[in-house]
């Protein structure tokens, strides 16, 4: 129908790294090239999805058998948890805004917590993404036999076209 416009929902999984902020800048530098969006009559929405850890399992007693508050550290972790998130979500936020990208490009933030590689591949799902965009470790045979892909798997167990960024650096 003339006149509708149609949603592109893009899922960027952000962390730490420089190699999740090199594939959210190559995703955004890939969207603003494409002016033919507006004309298309086609909205994007990007979400930024970042993966904490899980909380992990501790005991009240430290490894010298002394008894700690479980609430402290708890506490602390959360603390820590929602620190990360907000320097990474800055982090991606200041990558965006040194792109030119059109106004039909709508940003969202989605925090999941768990094994990253089933959070990402759930999310994914679950936002009907019609694309993935992840970076790569550029990890070697060995240390990605050894430690597992999270884009390996993820490109293996989505549904949706998965665009894995490798860093320039890593070759």
């Amino acid at each position: 129908m003339e006149g509708d416009i149609s949603m592109k929902k893009i899922v960027v999984a952000v962390d730490e790294s420089e190699e999740s902020m090199h594939a959210l800048s190559w995703c955004l530098g890939n969207l603003s090239s494409q002016k033919a969006t507006a004309a298309a009559n086609t909205s994007t929405s990007l979400v930024l999805l970042y993966v904490k850890p899980p909380p992990p399992l501790h005991s009240s007693y430290d490894a010298a058998g002394y008894m700690f508050s479980k609430n402290d550290v708890v506490a602390a972790m959360e603390k820590y948890g929602n620190d990360m998130i907000n320097s990474v979500m800055q982090r991606a936020e200041a990558v965006y805004k040194n792109f030119n990208v059109n106004a039909n490009v709508n940003i969202e933030r989605v925090v999941g917590s768990g094994d990253p590689k089933d959070v990402i591949c759930s999310a994914v799902e679950k936002l009907r993404a019609d694309t993935l965009v992840m970076g790569s470790h550029g990890y070697g045979f060995f240390k990605r036999a050894l430690l597992g892909s999270v884009s390996d798997y993820c490109a293996k167990h989505v549904e949706c076209p998965v665009v894995i960024v490798k860093h320039p650096d890593h070759k």
